[in-house]
């Protein structure tokens, strides 16, 4: 007597209970947000960067970004045209210099100019590259000489099209820092949609954001309810 549809309704129920074990919203303190941002690369950690920068100056932020990926020739460009295109203020240093110190310089310089979010861009690493993988924690070491319950929010940014690739990297980066919330990109398909769910409910870590296309506005606030309602929906 079960009809696929109520095999639906209690699938999402299911889920619905799963992921509702967790606060998926995304809240700024009062003063200066330090938002470090890390990542596997080419998962889309920068134009998320870029993203979040043009929401929160569309809300009548002050928003920086520091260009902490000094490994690679053209991240800093490519946070650049970020910073230019949505009005953030640009932290960067030379090629190959230190990221830590291009982070303590941001935050220092932050707090002086009354920014209310400041976005940390870090080098995209592998979770087998030991020096990378180190920086990233000495730039949170560095940060909390400043201020020691900072950053405020660490996310991780993870391609839902890698599948069961994500959850080694979100286990090995959630064993050097605190991973605080999840930003799911290229969630266009609702196929994709498991992996959003299996992270979440194993790693206990929120989702806070997932993008869903390319244009500016495709970066969205998790809802649980509409992630869930569109998995079902035909």
């Amino acid at each position: 007597d079960i009809t696929p549809e109520d095999i639906k309704s209690e699938l999402a129920l299911i889920i619905s209970e799963l992921m509702d074990k967790f606060d998926h919203q995304f809240q700024l303190n009062e003063g200066l947000n330090i938002i470090l941002v890390c990542g596997v690369n080419g998962n889309g950690k920068t134009t998320s960067i870029g993203k979040l920068a043009s929401i929160y100056i569309r809300e009548g932020k002050k928003v920086a970004i520091a260009a902490c990926d000094t490994f690679r020739a053209a991240a800093t460009d490519q946070i650049a045209q970020w910073a230019n295109k949505t009005g953030a203020v640009l932290f960067a240093g030379e090629e190959k210099s230190d990221p830590a110190s291009i982070a303590y310089k941001a935050v220092t310089e932050s707090y002086n100019n009354k920014i209310d979010v400041l976005f940390i861009d870090t080098a995209g690493r592998l979770h087998n590259q030991k020096n990378l993988m180190d920086e990233l924690a000495k730039i949170v070491r560095v940060i909390q000489k400043i201020n020691q319950s900072a950053p405020h929010h660490i996310l991780l940014v993870l391609d839902a099209t890698t599948g069961q690739n994500a959850f080694v990297q979100t286990e090995q980066f959630k064993n050097l820092v605190a991973i605080s919330g999840l930003v799911i990109t290229k969630l266009d398909g609702t196929a994709k949609g498991g992996v959003v769910i299996g992270i979440s409910d194993q790693m206990k870590i929120p989702v806070k954001y997932i993008g869903v296309g390319e244009k500016m506005e495709d970066l969205q606030l998790f809802d649980r309810k509409v992630f869930v309602d569109s998995l079902f929906s035909d």
